[in-house]
């Protein structure tokens, strides 16, 4: 599907936002189920421990979004980082859950409500500055997650992008309306 013209900073994060998860989905689908859980060594996070965080980090910002602090009490980020969920169906499931958060906070959202004022971690940010904050989180562990995923299939790894050597290919396809960047 081609990119749509749009001039709302709500629609576009929106689009911006389901093209990260969709991302980060294709990419966990293309490893074992043992691969969503392993970790090249103790200082990297696996799949699953990423999946954990990003959802922890989904519920405390998204929740309540306009009316209480992005860092909720009840959130223990350190937490997030040990023993995640133990089969693929519970990860993809808290994976989901996470983004129905997100997506439930945001798309309500119209581009007047952009300056209104919210808080994370006490600090003042406004609701543009909110929803930047986490298209730069999200994409950076999607990245990570991505990695993984191409590092355990190996040879059977589908692209995600643009082919090797096929630019030019790609390049006519999104001029024609058949393909997007996103």
């Amino acid at each position: 599907m081609a990119l749509q013209f749009t001039t709302s900073y709500i629609e576009d994060a929106v689009a911006v936002f389901r093209y990260y998860k969709k991302l980060g989905e294709r990419a966990m689908d293309q490893v074992g189920d043992e691969q969503l859980f392993a970790a090249l060594d103790r200082e990297t996070n696996s799949i699953a421990i990423i999946v954990k965080h990003m959802v922890g980090n989904m519920r405390s910002r998204w929740i309540d979004f306009l009316t209480s602090d992005g860092e909720k009490p009840s959130r223990n980020r350190d937490s997030e980082f040990v023993n995640p969920p133990t089969t693929r169906a519970a990860l993809l499931t808290e994976w989901e859950n996470g983004w129905s958060c997100l997506f439930s906070a945001i798309e309500p959202l119209t581009d007047a409500d952009l300056t209104r004022r919210i808080t994370i971690r006490g600090e003042a940010h406004s609701v543009m500055q909110a929803i930047n904050r986490q298209l730069a989180h999200y994409p950076h562990h999607v990245g990570q997650i991505v990695l993984l995923a191409k590092h355990f299939a190996c040879e059977q790894w589908q692209t995600l992008s643009v082919p090797r050597n096929r630019s030019a290919e790609f390049n006519k396809k999104v001029a024609s309306g058949e393909a997007s960047q996103r």
